[in-house]
């Protein structure tokens, strides 16, 4: 009997000790069992205390008279499927007659404090059938990427779901993105997280870093063309447009518009193209919006509107020709000039990390997901990385990207440098690796003078 009472406090002292410091060793060992076995437990009892049954049908009722039978309970949606997974439970729920998925949603919250789960979410699969996906503990503390995610040369995960869901950033389906986050936000961490997941595949980065190139030019040998002022930008943006140019020329004269070729062939973009006319897509990634925006002088002024211009028509005609935008920033609102509105209707992929203002949050959220800006000013200076993302469907949900260390994304471009693709349209604009420069003495105040 001993150590029968032994080996269960053993069992005890190790679910307690995993569950402090393993949350997910934990969940796979022990949570799982017992939320599930919580759940079917509670099941029906919650159910009818949320709302969620109907009245049992009529016909039900009148056997249950002519029986002289009690009268039948109200009706709980019926369990289509109920799924582990390696951070929580998929519960696949099919709707009674009467009943909307809208009411499933706005019980999540209860839902959740009912089942004993960290966080519960909704999305409709199809009319009448609804899934809930629970989390079973705090999949954004301690972030930890599925070893398998699904990489393709468009489509690459960058961040991790409050529902335990992977975050991807598909540029097939959303070509142009907007990032915002304020001073030690995790915005930069955001950054090399793309940066070294686009490395290992088949497109040509683009960086333009008005920060003397602080930020970027240590993964230059991934880079095919780099800036580092407002001058050269402007040039740079200048040959982007030039570029996509020729590639709408190219897709011109490959469209293969005749009577006997079936629509599915005829060339659109990039992608319609084969395989040995396509040219490599562009990731255009800008560091800090602002830089370009502001201006002090006349000539400033008119090398700003050159600037704003260029990325409003890369923004608008670069989707086909295979360029696509990554806008960075800490802040970005109207106040930047003329443009900036047009600029952002066409980020279509709005990230927000923490901001120092209301209104950083309203300009990114404002036109696509109102509910989002609450959410977005609430993020804690305590969690760096955490953000809002949402695009122009109106969904959103919270991310945080894992910590990438400016040395694993280095690592990262260097060990993928063979993949950068050399781009005649942008050779005066590729980095240049010269030998170490002598150490720039920078002078110290001055001391002060002695009496």
């Amino acid at each position: 009997m001993r150590w029968l009472i032994a080996a269960v406090v053993l069992v005890a002292v190790l679910a307690g000790l995993l569950r402090w410091r393993r949350p997910a060793w934990y969940w796979l060992s022990f949570g799982v069992t017992f939320a599930t076995c919580r759940l079917l437990g509670r099941y029906r009892a919650v159910m009818d205390a949320c709302g969620l049954t109907v009245p049992p049908p009529r016909w039900r009722l009148a056997i249950a008279r002519m029986a002289n039978r009690p009268v039948p309970e109200p009706r709980a949606p019926r369990i289509l499927r109920l799924r582990p997974t390696r951070t929580g439970l998929v519960l696949r729920l099919g709707l009674r007659p009467g009943q909307d998925a809208f009411d499933v949603a706005a019980s999540c919250d209860r839902l959740r404090h009912s089942f004993g789960m960290f966080g519960v979410t909704s999305r409709e699969i199809r009319s009448g059938v609804v899934e809930l996906r629970m989390t079973g503990y705090d999949v954004l503390r301690r972030v930890q990427m599925p070893a398998r995610a699904e990489r393709s040369t468009t489509r690459v995960p960058v961040a991790l779901r409050e529902d335990g869901d992977v975050h991807y950033r598909d540029y097939r389906t959303t070509p142009h993105a907007l990032t915002i986050g304020a001073t030690k936000s995790g915005k930069s961490v955001y950054q090399r997280n793309l940066v070294a997941e686009l490395a290992a595949q088949e497109v040509a980065l683009v960086g333009i870093d008005c920060k003397q190139g602080v930020e970027l030019f240590p993964l230059a040998r991934r880079f095919s063309a780099l800036a580092d002022n407002p001058d050269t930008a402007a040039d740079l943006f200048d040959a982007l447009i030039s570029h996509m140019e020729d590639v709408y020329q190219l897709i011109r004269a490959e469209q293969r518009i005749t009577a006997d070729t079936p629509d599915a062939d005829i060339a659109a973009d990039i992608w319609d193209l084969p395989d040995h006319l396509r040219p490599v897509p562009i990731v255009l990634l800008v560091d800090e919006v602002a830089e370009l925006a502001l201006f002090a002088t006349k000539d400033e002024e008119k090398r700003r509107d050159r600037i704003i211009t260029a990325l409003a028509r890369l923004a608008q005609l670069g989707r086909a020709a295979g360029i696509y935008l990554e806008i960075c920033g800490q802040r970005f609102g109207s106040e930047l000039g003329k443009g900036i509105t047009m600029l952002r209707a066409q980020l279509s992929v709005r990230t927000v990390h923490r901001v120092n203002d209301e209104t950083s949050a309203n300009m990114a959220f404002g036109d696509i997901a109102p509910d989002a800006v609450l959410a977005t000013v609430q993020i804690p200076v305590s969690a760096p990385g955490l953000a809002i993302t949402g695009d122009a469907s109106g969904g959103w949900s919270r991310i945080r990207s894992p910590h990438t260390s400016l040395r694993a994304a280095v690592d990262a471009c260097n060990k993928h440098a063979h993949l950068t693709p050399d781009l005649p349209a942008l050779d005066a604009f590729r980095p240049v690796f010269a030998s170490p420069a002598v150490p720039v003495a920078i002078p110290s105040p001055a001391a002060p003078a002695t009496p």
